[in-house]
């Protein structure tokens, strides 16, 4: 093979490596394309359902996309939303839903019709911040900056005990239902600003989470008539809390606590995807 035969060869080996990734270029750019088109389909219709403002955000899980959009089936859809208002109290709640395998083809997808898709399984939470905790309290009693956080005090307890647990015991399976909580924040008790932190559950009951307060500590025990304060506080945080249904009216099984947030979560199956609303 002479010197010329050889270059020609590698020039024309240098083409086609460059030929193969312009293409790939160009076909994962086309796949990022329709998956972009089909997600703001779903926004636009799940700002109707949902009756937003605003199109939510969305998210098409998986690649490649063509490949879902030819089976006619979306392995993972994300949806979500924050500053959603509902009813009079709540006025920041944050909406998500995952959507596992939305089946729909892909000309009525780009078309933005879903009446005929359906969704196996959506898993659907909606999560109450401490802003809007700290309108409802504020309609019994005037409290400041108002905290959640999850209250680990048991946990570490049991971290602390040196006592070995029982071969035979077994630890109970914890309620999803029911939350361990510490709010903190201020208030104004005869003229006197006071810090406190309440403890106490958050429990689900018919969608709704109900707040038990069952400890309260202050930063001042001098107070004067302590036991009405320690009462009033009791009484002011033990609100209950609408989130108006969770999204494609999943039934809600759990509540958490995380900081800043209670979050309530739930599942439905085999649902129409324009069933959005909560």
């Amino acid at each position: 093979m002479t010197a010329n035969e050889s270059k020609r060869r590698s020039t024309r080996g240098r083409k086609l490596i460059i030929t193969a990734l312009v293409a790939g270029a160009v076909l994962v750019a086309a796949d990022y394309g329709l998956a972009a088109a089909g997600e703001y389909q779903v926004a636009q219709r799940m700002r109707d359902k949902f009756g937003l403002s605003e199109d939510p955000a969305v998210r098409i899980n998986g690649f490649p996309f063509l490949a879902q959009a030819l089976a006619g089936d979306y392995r993972d859809i994300e949806i979500s939303a924050a500053g959603v208002p509902v009813g009079d109290d709540l006025r920041n709640l944050e909406i998500r839903a995952n959507l596992r395998h939305v089946r729909i083809g892909l000309s009525e997808l780009l078309a933005g019709d879903t009446a005929n898709a359906r969704i196996d399984q959506v898993r659907g939470s909606v999560k109450i911040k401490s802003s809007d905790l700290n309108l409802l309290v504020n309609k019994v009693t005037p409290f400041n900056d108002m905290t959640i956080e999850p209250d680990n005090r048991a946990e570490r307890e049991a971290r602390q005990d040196d006592e070995p647990a029982p071969e035979q015991a077994v630890a109970p399976k914890p309620d999803p239902t029911v939350a361990a909580v510490k709010l903190s924040g201020s208030t104004t008790v005869a003229g006197r600003k006071i810090r406190l932190a309440a403890y106490g559950t958050v429990s689900l009951i018919d969608g709704r989470i109900a707040i038990a307060v069952n400890d309260v500590e202050l930063d001042d025990a001098s107070l004067q008539g302590l036991d009405a304060v320690l009462g009033t506080v009791r009484q002011a945080l033990g609100v209950v809390i609408d989130p108006g249904g969770l999204p494609f009216t999943a039934t809600p099984t759990a509540v958490k606590v995380e900081s800043g947030a209670f979050i309530v979560e739930g599942t439905v199956n085999d649902i129409p995807l324009d069933q959005g609303a909560g």
